[in-house]
């Protein structure tokens, strides 16, 4: 099974907010996950990032995949802390 860390995105038309998954890739965008491990809102300034960043770690190790927008934001938060 393919793992993959990704967004799967909520909200209302044209004011999403994200949550950060970890999913099987053949599952579709906004269904089926494994488990939660973040949140994103980019529609407020500046934008929301909450990660959980030893989970993301576990399953990193565990051999699954982030997205490349995912990449960014654990970046970006791992500058932050």
């Amino acid at each position: 099974m393919a793992v993959k860390i990704r967004l799967a995105r909520h909200g209302a038309k044209k004011a999403p907010y994200y949550r950060v998954v970890v999913a099987d890739s053949r599952s579709p965008r906004d269904g089926r996950f494994i488990e939660e491990v973040g949140r994103y809102n980019p529609c407020v300034e500046p934008a929301f990032v909450k990660l959980d960043l030893e989970k993301i770690d576990t399953w990193v190790k565990n051999g699954a995949q982030p997205t490349e927008i995912v990449s960014k934001l654990v970046t970006k938060a791992r500058d932050e802390a």
